[in-house]
Order: structure tokens, then sequence, then C-alpha cells
């Protein structure tokens, strides 16, 4: 294994200037009363202003390729925002969305067939997806470079940047936490030893690494923090310790909620939904293990076969625009992947974020990541 990367608060990319801008921002956004907070989040005590003007260059229907619940989760879905918004920027552009039920397998599949993949973008890809891909497509390419195409990437945090040839570009983030019940809970955990005594015995939750990406997030960051010589021993510690292992995010936040565990892992952001479902705060707390959180960052990649290459720029770049990056943060409950989108007022009172953000990069994971899975699944989950 490479080294290990830790992510620095408030890394920020060089402003440079870009070739190839496309004028998607079509419009000119002010912030006012901008701070900077000791996490490296900029925000604001006033709300982020916007005055948007249509850009009539860019005609056509934009096919944009994501997963589900990006588009139709109830009440925290940003797609329907970012739908309407581009196409007020560009009135003579459609943006249809299309959700596959194997959301990105769909299309890796396809292209395997050598068949049209019928779409122009793809939001939801992370660091796994692109060795995925690039392991099953080999000299095949499902998406093409595009940052020198985006005139907003450079205000894309360096340490969100997941893709070596730069196909895939952040526009969110997550950090993988514990979220615990404290009253059954009264001293949280404090590091990943902590998990393994006596008094945390059957108290957690946790989903398996190889069907949610939670779960392998988590098994990752055990990776990260104690080593791929030492990782399946604390495996097997936890497993002798009664954790549960769960197929799913939804199933096992739906066991935690049940009260089936006081602790599972989830989101450092627990407390924004929580919080906006009027629920007892004190059953959603959140907790950083070893004070670490393992960042999952989530990417935007144009299909290389496109026909729409300049519309599909466009778009890119409006999702790294300050306004919609703040929209994103708000709706998809992440955070933002650049340094200019001002934090709302309720992010910052409730969403946490850990004092080092540990994460892998995809020349430590190529080669390595199935392997660390696979024989997790084989001494740990059996066949669960």
């Amino acid at each position: 294994m490479r080294r290990r990367t830790v992510l620095k608060h408030g890394a920020t990319a060089t402003l440079v200037g870009l070739a190839g801008c496309t004028g998607g921002e079509g419009g000119q956004e002010t912030t006012t009363d901008e701070t900077t907070t000791d996490t490296g989040m900029r925000t604001t005590t006033e709300e982020t202003t916007a005055e948007t003007t249509t850009e009539e260059s860019l005609s056509g229907t934009l096919k944009v390729a994501t997963y589900s619940s990006f588009v139709d989760a109830p009440s925290s879905s940003p797609g329907a925002w970012l739908k309407n918004e581009f196409e007020k920027r560009h009135p003579d552009v459609t943006v249809e969305w299309k959700t596959p039920e194997n959301e990105l397998n769909y299309y890796v599949q396809r292209a395997t067939q050598g068949v049209d993949v019928d779409a122009d973008v793809y939001v939801g890809l992370n660091v796994d997806h692109l060795i995925r891909i690039d392991e099953k497509l080999g000299e095949k390419r499902l998406f093409a470079p595009m940052a020198d195409q985006l005139s907003n990437y450079g205000h894309v945090k360096e340490g969100l940047k997941f893709d070596p040839k730069r196909r895939a570009i952040p526009y969110d983030t997550g950090y993988i936490s514990l979220v615990y019940d404290e009253n059954e809970i009264q001293q949280a955990p404090e590091t990943f030893q902590d998990l393994l005594k006596d008094r945390y015995e059957g108290k957690l939750i946790v989903q398996n690494a190889k069907t949610a990406a939670t779960g392998r997030a988590f098994l990752l960051w055990t990776v990260n923090t104690l080593g791929e010589d030492q990782y399946l021993d604390y495996w097997t510690k936890l497993e002798q310790n009664g954790i549960k292992i769960l197929g799913s995010w939804s199933d096992a936040y739906t066991a935690y909620e049940n009260g089936e565990a006081p602790m599972v892992v989830s989101y450092s952001t627990d407390q924004v939904y929580a919080n906006r479902q009027d629920k007892d705060l004190s059953k959603h707390q959140v907790g950083f293990l070893n004070d670490q959180g393992y960042a999952n960052p989530e990417g935007m990649a144009k299909f290389a076969d496109t026909d729409n290459p300049e519309l599909a720029a466009a778009f890119m770049d409006f999702l790294l625009s300050k306004q919609a990056q703040q929209k994103i943060a708000q709706l998809n409950v992440q955070f933002p992947a650049t340094d200019w989108a001002p934090l709302s007022a309720e992010f910052q009172k409730y969403a946490k974020t850990p004092e080092n953000p540990v994460t892998f990069t995809y020349e430590e994971l190529q080669g390595n990541v199935d392997d660390w899975v696979d024989a997790w699944a084989r001494q740990i989950a059996g066949g669960k």
C-alpha cells in the first residue's frame, strides 16, 4: 500500500486562466459579509444573492445520468432545482434526467458491448467507480477529460480531486462518521480501539462493504488508519464484539432508528436531516473516531462519445458555480467541493466536519481496493 492520504482543511486550487471557458455561468453572483471559518469553509451571515442572465448561444437537449435519489428523494434532491436554473440561464436548452436502475453499471455494460450510451454527462461518480471502469474497459473510454474546459475548476479543493486523468470533477463531499444516541451511549467511542470495549458490545450497525458505499467507505477508513496488515484482525475483533452488518445504508439506518442498536455508520451531516424533520438531536449525535472522518467526494464527468460536448461542459461548469454549489450542499445534504460556496446557517450549526479528514487517492486504491474488500467479504461478511 502506498502512503496514506490526510486531507488538509482549506486546501484550495490556485486560480489560473483555463482554456476553453464555456460561459456556463451566464450571470453574476455576489455574496455579502463573507468570512472563513477554522475549517477552511467560507461562510456568510446573509443569503447569497444571484443575478442570473440568460445565455442564448447553447441549445438542444442535455441528457444527464445520475442515481435516482439525486432527482427524486423527497424534499432533499438537487435535481429539479439544477434543471430549472440551468434552463433559465439557457432558454433553448432542455435538461433530461436519466436514472437507470443499475446506475453507472448500466453505462459500463453498454460501453463494454459497444452500444451507444445515450447520455452526455454522469453525475455521482466516486473514485471506486473510476477504478472499476478503468479495469473493466481498459483502453475503451467511457469519460473524457474535462478540467481544462471548465472556468470554475480552479475553485475545486485540491484535497478532493480524485481522478488523475481529470475526467471526474468533484461537486460535493460527505464525511463518513458514527451517528449515535447519547441517551444510550453516555460515553462515545473516541478511537477505533474504543469500539472493541465491552461497553460497546452489540451496539454498532455497519453496512456491507460489498453492497453499500457507506460500508465500503468505513472499511477503507479502517484500512487507512490501521493499515492493510491489521484491518482484518481489527474487523475480526469487531465481529466478536457483536457488530451488525446490514446490506445497505437504508437498511442500517432504519434499524438504527428502530432501536436495534444505538450506533450506526452514516454521514456527519446527519443532524441537518434530523433538524429538518424535528427529531430529537440527542438521538443523532456525530462521532469522529481518531478525530477523523472518511471523505467520500462525488464527481461528474462527460461521456466521451457525447454529441453535445459544449453543452455538457456548460452544465458541469454551472454545477461548480457559487450558487449551484450552495444549493447542492443544501439539497443533497453534503459539503461543497469548492472554496467559494458559503455554508448556510443551518449547515454551520448542524453539519459536522472532522478535525482530520482522511481518504485514499486513485493511485492508492488502484490494484488494492478489490482485494481489500474481497478479503473482508470472505473473512467477515460471509453469507451476509
